[in-house]
């Protein structure tokens, strides 16, 4: 299975970085099976930190490898979806023991959803509903330094503005 992470550099060999701010997931190292996804990341990264050159890192998974890891899927919204995404944004110190987490992204539109769920406007039904109209990409976080060796490093792929 092909991985993409977006970013300013060529990692050849991902690391768990803590974050700045919190994600859906948690910390760890985030990458998707969207080469678009992984692609638009990196050009807001790059009009944000104003340069004009940035890569999608490809890697490679085998899927068959992940016994004996600790996992947890989502193959959709879902309540427990909801419940994780929610511990991870807003409970300060909040960890998880999964060495690979995979679920839908909390794109920009799905934030200003999860907003008016924080807010009391969306119940959690309300709210899933809502989220499943979207088409949503999926992100495979990388928890565990063990879970990060299963990622084989293929090629550094260019964008530019």
């Amino acid at each position: 299975m092909r991985l993409f992470h977006g970013g300013l550099e060529i990692i050849e060999h991902p690391e768990i970085r803590q974050p700045s701010r919190t994600l859906d997931y948690g910390s760890g190292f985030y990458t998707t099976t969207s080469f678009e996804q992984a692609e638009d990341w990196v050009r807001r990264r790059m009009r944000e930190f104003k340069t004009d050159k940035g890569f999608v890192n490809v890697y490679e998974l085998d899927k068959t490898s992940l016994n004996g890891y600790k996992t947890l899927f989502f193959n959709e919204p879902t309540e427990e979806w909801v419940d994780f995404v929610m511990k991870n944004r807003t409970q300060f110190g909040f960890t998880h023991d999964y060495d690979i987490v995979c679920g839908p992204v909390a794109n920009d539109r799905v934030y200003a959803a999860f907003a008016l769920f924080e807010g009391g406007v969306l119940n959690k039904q309300e709210l899933i509903h809502e989220l499943k109209s979207y088409r949503l990409i999926d992100q495979y976080l990388f928890h565990s330094e063990a879970a990060l060796k299963l990622l084989t490093f293929v090629e550094g792929k260019e964008v530019v503005l």
